[in-house]
């Protein structure tokens, strides 16, 4: 019996790099497992959209798919959008059996990627010394969401014995803009920021013009196609797998 095939369900964005990054991202996942069916998906603005893909797996004799939503906190997409293209996509295809597995979500493992990504703009800059980090992410109308990023940033300051707050890009406050200049009034100078994001896009944008116009010394790249990124994606990809297993 063949495996379920992957479909990484990404929201997608009107800038080009980020469906790029999504792309070079499930090009991990491939080469982490070879012998599945794994494909990209966007929800909005990028390319293939979700029921494409649905359809060229179905044509390809797929009738199980476990979807795996590229997204870090549970807010409206994963709560409200994901579903219903999953019940269209089912109701179109009779007999396709369609899991969606957790979401990415805030895996601890992440802030390594932060760390590697951060360190990266720091050698860029020339910057040796920090007294505060910002950690910023999408921000949403749901304040569990922003919670959930906030308890990502205090584990992330502790790791590194260093004050930080997290900042939102849209949605909730504080902007990374603010959030930079907090600590300059603190008196402190060196301030990094740390980009919650897996892709660049307008959000992670605008979030690093604020974080350096407010005085940011450096800003990390987004997350984008990392290996614990991909191994992430794949470990949720395989409690899917089981949970289509029939009992």
């Amino acid at each position: 019996m063949a495996a379920p095939a992957l479909v990484a369900l990404a929201h997608g964005s009107r800038d080009p790099q980020s469906a790029a990054t999504i792309n070079a991202l499930v090009a991990e996942v491939r080469a982490l497992r070879p012998d599945l069916r794994i494909e990209a998906a966007f929800l909005d603005h990028s390319r293939p959209r979700f029921q494409a893909v649905v359809d060229k797996l179905v044509k390809a004799g797929h009738d199980e798919i476990v979807v795996v939503p590229l997204l870090l906190t549970e807010a409206f997409h994963a709560r409200v959008d994901v579903p219903s293209v999953i019940a269209e996509a089912t109701a179109r295809h009779s007999g396709l059996r369609v899991h969606t597995s957790e979401i990415l979500g805030l895996e601890s493992v992440f802030l390594q990627v932060l760390d590697e990504r951060l360190r990266a703009s720091l050698k860029a800059a020339r910057v040796r010394e920090l007294d505060a980090l910002v950690l910023a992410a999408a921000g949403s109308s749901d304040s569990l969401a922003n919670q959930s990023v906030a308890r990502l940033a205090r584990i992330w300051g502790a790791h590194h014995k260093l004050p930080v707050v997290a900042a939102y890009a849209s949605a909730a406050p504080p902007a990374t803009g603010e959030a930079v200049r907090a600590f300059r009034a603190e008196g402190r100078r060196h301030i990094a920021v740390g980009m919650l994001f897996l892709a660049p896009g307008q959000l992670p944008d605008r979030a690093k013009e604020l974080a350096l116009e407010a005085g940011a010394v450096a800003v990390s790249d987004p997350m984008g196609a990392h290996p614990e990124v991909a191994r992430t994606i794949l470990a949720r990809y395989a409690v899917g797998a089981v949970e289509l297993v029939p009992v």
